[in-house]
């Protein structure tokens, strides 16, 4: 079977940069920094959102599925470098050349993952092939929307309208899964500014199996996954939960055993 590789960042603002790019007084504090700078894109957006080349990555989640089981992981090390983690991302999209699968992955954590990549100066080169050396990937590449190496699954159910858009919380409680635990996006810089990286990491891999599970809905749906094959693909996940004594997972399974 082809590989399938699940993948969710977690990020918060990048001070450092935004001192950089704006050439910001150093007497100012980093608070002082992220008011400033949220000041300018309300102003201009209506939102404090940092731009996505300011989104410093602190966590990325993935969900393996290939021919050895199923593997639920964090990329790296608690204290790992953001430069750390997004080696690893694209040197295991090098190794397995996996399907990729997200959930909002090309509106937000792929071109994330191009720019702070392109900061720490990470080298990609199977997952930036075009099909100029490879004639495989000219029609089927990661980088092309409408191709499928990359399955933005909210993208795609939302037929490439934006208005149309679901999030993965409100779709994976409506399919019966356990949707967002422990905490949500926004409350990321808050965790780590307490130094609770482990629940953040923790937090991330919910979201991806949460994203995995909704993708074998998805191909029981297009007929990919007979009704047997999903229900028995369900069941190896469970048991998988079953066999890890880690909180997150814990709560995950009585979530998904309580909806």
């Amino acid at each position: 079977m082809t590989p399938i590789l699940v993948f969710d960042i977690e990020s918060i603002p990048d001070v450092s940069g935004m001192r950089r790019v704006h050439r910001l007084p150093p007497e100012l504090s980093d608070q002082d920094v992220l008011d400033w700078y949220g000041q300018q894109r309300r102003a201009a957006t209506g939102s404090d959102f940092a731009h996505l080349y300011f989104q410093k990555i602190v966590a990325i989640a993935c969900v393996l599925r290939n021919d050895k089981g199923l593997q639920i992981w964090s990329l790296g090390q608690p204290e790992d470098g953001e430069d750390v983690l997004i080696r690893r991302f694209f040197e295991g999209i090098e190794r397995f050349v996996p399907q990729l699968v997200s959930w909002n992955g090309g509106g937000f954590d792929l071109p994330v993952l191009h720019y702070r990549a392109m900061l720490h100066g990470v080298t990609a080169a199977r997952y930036w092939e075009w099909g100029d050396d490879d004639r495989d990937f000219k029609y089927n590449n990661y980088l092309n929307r409408y191709h499928t190496r990359h399955i933005d699954l909210m993208d795609v159910l939302a037929q490439y309208q934006p208005r149309a858009n679901a999030g993965l919380d409100a779709m994976a409680r409506l399919c019966g899964f356990p949707g967002k635990l422990l905490m949500d996006g926004g409350d990321v810089g808050a965790a780590m500014a307490e130094g609770k990286i482990v629940d953040v990491r923790n937090y991330c891999e919910c979201d991806t199996l949460n994203t995995y599970l909704l993708f074998q809905r998805f191909q029981l749906m297009r007929g990919v996954l007979t009704a047997e094959e999903y229900n028995n693909e369900m069941a190896m996940v469970r048991e998988r939960l079953q066999a890890s004594d880690a909180a997150h997972w814990c709560e995950f399974l009585h979530e998904w055993c309580r909806v």
